[in-house]
């Protein structure tokens, strides 16, 4: 099971892609901050800090 929920994190965004791109993007930063190459908590940690706000994702 994936946490937090799809549905949770669709509603912080207007569409799965932006979800995508905004959730990768800052997977990289915290790889990039960590210096570590685990992926799968970088991933994680980029969603939690989407689902609770700590990222602002603009659209251009």
């Amino acid at each position: 099971m994936i946490t937090p929920s799809l549905e949770d994190l669709l509603k912080q965004v207007d569409s799965q892609y932006t979800l995508v791109i905004a959730t990768a993007k800052r997977a990289r930063q915290i790889n990039a901050r960590d210096g570590d190459d685990n992926s799968i908590r970088a991933v994680s940690l980029a969603m939690e800090d989407i689902l609770s706000g700590r990222v602002q994702i603009e659209r251009k």
